[in-house]
């Protein structure tokens, strides 16, 4: 399916009704029915089945690293992260980081290769330089990073400059994920996060200067002080750097879960509808900007690799949003780090003390995970095909998974059906189509298809759509 930059205007009666709480699905199933029967051990056997299996030998691996210490509180932050101003605390870090990697390469042996590794947190650049350095090294004396592969991390404007910038190239990344969800002087004060534009025009400029072969840009929408009006104006600036892709997120207001997000007044919340507003008015600025919607609130310059693999139908949904790469096994390393080893997920623990423990102990730390059933396995190719490219041909599940879709899903397809007259999707003989409207809405519509949903009653602790 080609891509389609979309001009969208979601149906004027009844959208509101698909704005629920539901899940995005990085996973299928989703971390929350991760459960803790699962053990390291599960995953030792996961890695030594890669290593004697064909795997190892076509299909590198992905890395993520979680990075989780912060110098200051974001408000809004519902990341797994350790503020301080220690940072000491970073080299006690990499010393388990070693351990762990050592663990892993026990089971599958050294020298896997590698063409995904991103950097994440928490805020990496919490790391000294020296310090970013060492964990490379480490990493690289551990796998074969494959010289064209993505390698990505997520930076903090307020913690770097050009110089850090050019160490970063210097260090092998070719990617950057700049931080920013508002540039609003009002919203960034209400989520404690003051970072003007004037500070990250220079650090863009810089980056492509120094050869970066994308930068993103993380936005936010929903925000407290927020309006379509001053959204808006973001949206302008955000043009003007003109990032090669965006992320834009809907920031979903649990503060009974997030400690942090009790200091934001849900007085100063945007009031009903305008989240929609927000996000219909960022799809008309981006596509007029010859932006390419991905899906999943991710946009990308057309001529991006990940449009060209949108246009070809090769594009793919990891962990850490959209990729270019085949759907692969992953290794991740740190603190509440969820990784995928061939038919299971593992999550590592959540808390320092107890991540430093099982490594002191000489155990992968992981405290909860999934074993897929072969029912798990065509549900996510279901959804993630439905992620990627909305839209399905049954004959490729058929053929994938040795199913007849149209009879195993019957039930589903019938509920989809229901949706048609809302024009937020078609189902046909060969396959379903989401249509422009219903883009907006795709995790709803994939919803249909999850084996694992709770009541509705249960819906309310998911994060919101819009």
């Amino acid at each position: 399916m080609n891509a389609v930059a979309i001009n969208c205007m979601p149906p004027a009666e009844g959208s509101r009704s698909f704005d629920v709480p539901g899940l995005r699905y990085a996973t299928y199933p989703t971390a929350d029915r991760f459960v803790e029967a699962f053990s390291a051990d599960q995953l030792s056997q996961a890695l030594v089945q890669r290593r004697q299996g064909r795997a190892a030998m076509l299909q590198p691996l992905a890395l993520y690293v979680h990075i989780p210490f912060c110098e200051s509180l974001c408000y809004h932050c519902a990341c797994n992260k350790i503020v301080t101003k220690r940072h000491e605390n970073g080299a006690t870090y990499l010393r388990y980081l070693s351990r762990e990697v050592d663990l892993y390469t026990a089971s599958l042996g050294a020298g896997q290769t590698v063409s995904q590794l991103h950097l994440g947190g928490g805020t990496p650049t919490f790391l000294t330089d020296a310090e970013l350095r060492e964990l490379m090294t480490l990493l690289r004396r551990s796998f074969v990073l494959v010289p064209g592969g993505e390698y990505s991390i997520e930076v903090d404007p307020r913690t770097i400059d050009a110089q850090r910038l050019a160490r970063l190239a210097e260090l092998g990344f070719n990617r950057l994920s700049f931080g920013v969800q508002d540039f609003d002087p009002a919203v960034q004060k209400a989520i404690h996060r003051i970072q003007p534009l004037e500070e990250v025009l220079p650090l863009v400029e810089a980056a492509r200067a120094l050869g970066f072969e994308s930068v993103t840009i993380d936005l936010m929408y929903g925000l407290p002080q927020q309006t379509p009006e001053s959204f808006q104006r973001t949206l302008a600036q955000l043009v003007q750097l003109r990032p090669e892709r965006i992320a834009l997120h809907a920031y979903s207001h649990q503060p009974h879960r997030f400690k942090s997000q009790r200091r934001i007044r849900e007085a100063e919340l945007p009031p009903e509808g305008a989240r929609l507003e927000m996000l219909t008015r960022a799809l008309s600025v981006l596509e007029r900007a010859a932006y390419v919607y991905l899906g999943m609130e991710h946009f990308a310059l057309a001529n991006d690799p990940l449009s060209v693999a949108k246009r070809q139908g090769r594009l793919h949904r990891t962990f850490e949003g959209y990729s270019t790469r085949p759907d692969c096994d992953q290794i991740s390393l740190g603190v509440s780090a969820i990784g995928r080893m061939g038919a299971t997920y593992s999550q590592n623990a959540r808390t320092l003390q107890a991540y430093y423990d099982s490594l002191d102990q000489g155990r992968l730390p992981v405290v909860r995970g999934l074993s897929l059933t072969r029912d798990d396995m065509v549900r996510r190719s279901v959804i993630m095909a439905l992620m990627c490219h909305q839209q399905l041909e049954f004959e490729s599940i058929d053929l994938g998974h040795l199913i007849d879709c149209k009879s195993y899903f019957a039930a589903e397809l019938d509920a989809l059906r229901g949706l048609q007259a809302q024009g937020l999707v078609e189902v046909s003989e060969t396959g379903i189509q989401i249509t422009e409207a219903g883009r907006l809405f795709v995790p709803t519509l994939v919803m249909v298809f999850d084996r694992c949903l709770q009541a509705d009653r249960a819906r309310a602790r998911f994060s919101r759509i819009i």
